[in-house]
């Protein structure tokens, strides 16, 4: 016998100001505190001030809402225009604060009456345009690495990501700069999409990640087909351009890629004017000569770390782009072994793994290794060393996955960059979220359960007394979360300047 449907029905209703969203305007009220409008008023003209249409600060902040929302596609803004609710508190906030001569100057760059609080998607699109430089296109050539140069536009909205971090640094300071440097592959199947040395069409983009502020500092969109140590030391320097006053002492983490005497001797050299020396742990290659060194090891000389099968040594091993003068930095290198789960069979051949493999005394070994500046103790440089694959991997996750990063718009380089630069915005304004207003064990949330949680609750927008008001379920358990986020923004908002 079929089951029937369950007793319910769907029915077409007003919307009397009804949000699906109630906990987002806190981030509008988080941009607005923290000088979004103005930090993009002072990098970016896409639209001049005497110009038609979307100001820069409103598609800015639309695409960063549509974003922090869950959007992942342009066309997703117009769940946000349906939203009646979310639509009333965005269009009190446009005129928050101006006076009538403002308002009728903003109303004028709109040929036509203005009835939307959120941008369409083809005025999205075509404001992205704005960031592509056709003409980088034709200097491309087949089989060779190549990163188009930024446009003024594209540069100034990797500026505005930069300069909210000082917000951060102000309100949170901190005296060390634990940098993360790292590439991520986000797969696309788009034509222009390059090859990536996985065989699979992406763009990779180069982050570097800043630990102890949890914020992307630095963000470069790339080809798949680019290295990820491509040109790894300037963006590095650039990334140590962008630090904030008040740090004082910078370490470097990168995997094997970021393994080249360039990079290596700029920090161990103290070649920067700032920072000077600067401690780093880096993967390094496994070469043959490595190997031999590694061979050199006595077995008493391995030590466990504890709670894995891991082994590490410090092996004597000295390049020879590193030299041998008694003056000069020393480079410390630290072998980490770890038998294979899977022997091979006699008479078998041993299938190529992806990873180094090395006999030692009749069992096979996977075999890894890094370099270093830094004299702590092995074990505790290690798991230092492999914080690096906890965070910064997951910043990448929650740009790719949770604010659409990987969702990229177009066919053209430069709009997918400012793509990828606005959810690098995004990020750094969450985070901002999380550390300094809600605080407590939010720190350490996802966007997924912050959207749950927080963003994603039902309200009702109405306006009595020329104030406007959000009203939630006293029922529901975030309704006081969203009150004591209102209280501390409001206190933020006293000591901003």
């Amino acid at each position: 016998m079929p089951q029937p449907l369950l007793p319910y029905q769907y029915s077409n209703t007003s919307n009397s100001g009804l949000t699906a969203l109630a906990g987002l305007p806190t981030y509008l009220d988080l941009a607005q505190v923290a000088g979004l409008s103005d930090l993009v008023c002072s990098h970016l003209n896409v639209r001049p001030e005497n110009g038609q249409g979307w100001t820069d600060p409103q598609m800015i902040r639309s695409l960063v809402l549509l974003k922090l929302a869950g959007g992942d596609h342009v066309s997703d803004i117009n769940l946000l225009e349906g939203d009646e609710g979310l639509c009333r508190v965005m269009r009190k906030a446009e005129w928050h604060g101006l006076s009538r001569k403002e308002r009728r100057e903003k109303e004028r760059r709109f040929r036509k009456s203005n009835k939307r609080s959120f941008p369409s998607e083809s005025s999205i699109c075509r404001y992205l345009s704005a960031f592509h430089d056709e003409s980088q296109e034709d200097k491309r050539k087949d089989g060779t690495a190549f990163i188009p140069c930024a446009n003024d536009h594209l540069t100034g909205l990797m500026r505005v990501c930069s300069d909210l971090i000082p917000y951060q640094q102000k309100r949170n300071p901190v005296k060390t700069a634990t940098l993360d440097q790292d590439a991520t592959l986000s797969e696309s199947s788009k034509k222009q999409a390059l090859f990536s040395y996985k065989g699979y069409r992406a763009y990779q983009p180069l982050t570097t990640y800043w630990f102890e502020q949890d914020m992307i500092l630095h963000s470069e969109f790339r080809d798949g087909n680019v290295p990820a140590g491509y040109e790894q030391l300037r963006v590095f320097q650039e990334s140590l351009a962008a630090l904030p006053t008040g740090v004082e002492e910078v370490f470097l983490r990168s995997d094997s890629a970021g393994y080249q005497k360039e990079l290596l001797k700029y920090c161990a050299e103290g070649t920067n004017e700032r920072f000077g020396i600067i401690g780093f742990a880096i993967g390094a290659d496994v070469t043959t000569a490595l190997r031999q060194a590694v061979a050199e090891v006595e077995e008493q000389e391995w030590h466990f770390i504890p709670g894995t099968p891991q082994q590490w040594a410090d092996i004597c091993f000295v390049p020879n782009w590193a030299g041998h003068s008694k003056k000069g930095p020393e480079y410390r290198y630290i072998a980490i072994r770890e038998p294979l789960k899977q022997p091979s069979l006699p008479g078998m051949p041993q299938p190529e793994l992806p990873f180094p493999v090395m006999e030692m005394n009749t069992t096979s070994y996977k075999l890894t290794s890094l370099v270093t500046n830094r004299d702590l103790p092995g074990e505790e440089l290690i798991n230092w060393y492999r914080q690096r694959c906890g965070n910064s991997e997951q910043a990448h996750a929650v740009i790719k996955d949770d604010l659409g990063g990987a969702s990229l718009p177009s066919a053209s380089f430069g709009e997918n960059a400012a793509w990828w630069a606005l959810t690098v915005l995004a990020f750094n304004l969450n985070t901002l979220m999380k550390r300094l207003v809600l605080g407590g064990n939010w720190v350490n949330k996802r966007l997924k359960a912050i959207r749950f949680h927080f963003i994603n609750i039902a309200g009702r927008v109405w306006e009595h007394a020329r104030t406007l008001w959000i009203g939630i379920n006293t029922s529901n358990p975030s309704t006081e979360l969203l009150h004591q986020a209102r209280a501390r923004l409001a206190l933020l908002a006293q000591t901003s300047g």
